[in-house]
């Protein structure tokens, strides 16, 4: 499995991670992820979540994933995330942009897996970047958020996302 992933220089922040599992393909089919943000995978090692999206990448016909986050500071507790002076990163919505883009001119599928703690501020912000309204989701929480991938049964399988669409109306 070829694996990479974009750190800041300091480790801070990982604006985006990639597993490929099939290369040399003529016409890649890559699954992004956009989660709420990243813990200790990195271009080496793999945590559970991201061993949970690669298996529902792999379910979807993927050939690779990429993942990137609402907040790009690395951190495992949600809470200790949004405690930081600038969770989001310096170069996080460039990332986001551009796998956004991706996504949406080459038809790949984009799930929103951000769970319950990610701030309405910022989830409007990055549902009003382009290609967002293509966002998905593999179920929802009570309150209508995305659910992380790895509470979520292996069958699960993704549908458009009410929010996203809503949104772009």
């Amino acid at each position: 499995m070829a694996r990479d992933a974009v750190l800041s220089p300091d480790g801070v922040y990982r604006y985006s991670l990639h597993r490929e599992w099939c290369t040399g393909f003529f016409r890649p089919r890559w699954v992004t992820f956009v989660m709420l943000n990243p813990s200790t995978a990195d271009a080496v090692h793999d945590d559970p979540t991201i061993r949970r999206c690669v298996a529902f990448a792999k379910a979807l016909g993927g050939t690779g994933l990429a993942v990137v986050n609402l907040y790009a500071i690395r951190a495992t507790p949600p809470a200790e995330a949004m405690a930081a002076t600038d969770p989001v990163g310096p170069r996080n919505d460039h990332y986001l942009a551009m796998f956004l883009d991706m996504a949406a001119r080459y038809d790949f599928p984009i799930i929103a897996a951000w769970g319950a703690h990610a701030q309405p501020d910022r989830v409007a912000q990055v549902l009003a970047m382009p290609g967002a309204d293509r966002f998905t989701a593999l179920g929802l929480t009570k309150s209508g958020a995305p659910r992380h991938p790895l509470y979520l049964p292996g069958g699960a399988r993704p549908s458009p996302w009410p929010a996203a669409v809503g949104e772009r109306r």
